[in-house]
């Protein structure tokens, strides 16, 4: 190389980096099971009325963003409060089969009042990176595709702002990972329904900008604990 190109490369000015991307990750709204009973991936769960007006809120609280594309877990709850926020930005729904809920397998449809009295429930809340649900998946298992399918997303959308409407549990294991906490603290993170965390994904690393964000107060409201086994009691 000539004195002359080494010159003309000094002068050239430094690339820029590459640009951010902002990713939001909304749990789904309420149904009639949210609570109650582990719904799992059990077909046919629909947003309840409360549900369908936490979805709208939802989507008028995202309207004024640059969303770019809207994607949801394949299951009804997930895919209605996603289409709260794509009509917005006359956008259609992607499917998006990695951010699924968990696999709960013979677990799915049955009480958390029942299940907490198995000894599979304390692993669960004590040592998660170990649980793995009969005819289910494990919960590490569920961390790895989960975050392996937000990071796809984000090479897809350099520069851009995405919407993903998935579950608590995928959500949580993925504020865990990219948040450097490990999987068996994961219990120790609430991801409300219907509300937002925000992830920047630039050329430095990730940071979360929201965690839990409801644009609201109401679930700092105290109300009474009902304990779901004897351990649990005072």
């Amino acid at each position: 190389m000539t004195d002359t190109a080494l010159d003309a490369t000094a002068d050239a000015p430094p690339e820029p980096p590459p640009a951010s991307t902002r990713l939001l990750l909304a749990r789904h709204a309420v149904t009639a099971q949210t609570g109650p009973l582990l719904s799992g991936r059990a077909p046919g769960i629909d947003l309840s009325d409360e549900g369908r007006g936490q979805a709208e809120a939802l989507g008028v609280r995202l309207a004024g963003l640059p969303v770019a594309a809207v994607y949801a877990s394949p299951i009804e709850r997930t895919t209605q409060t996603a289409q709260s926020v794509a009509t917005h930005h006359g956008l259609a729904v992607l499917p998006l089969p990695g951010v699924i809920e968990a696999d709960y397998g013979d677990w799915t449809g049955q009480a958390l009042s029942d299940l907490a009295k198995t000894d599979l429930w304390k692993v669960v809340q004590r040592m998660p990176s170990r649980a793995s649900f009969p005819g289910g998946e494990s919960l590490a298992a569920m961390q790895a595709r989960m975050v392996a399918a937000l990071d796809a997303l984000v090479t897809e959308h350099p520069g851009e702002l995405v919407v993903v409407v998935s579950h608590a549990d995928p959500i949580k294991a993925a504020i865990a990972h990219y948040t450097g906490v490990h999987l068996d603290l994961f219990q120790r993170i609430v991801v409300s329904p219907a509300s937002v965390t925000a992830f920047e994904f630039g050329h430095h690393g990730v940071a979360m900008l929201k965690c839990n964000d409801t644009g609201g107060l109401d679930e700092l409201q105290m109300r009474p604990v009902v304990p779901t086994n004897e351990e649990d009691k005072p």
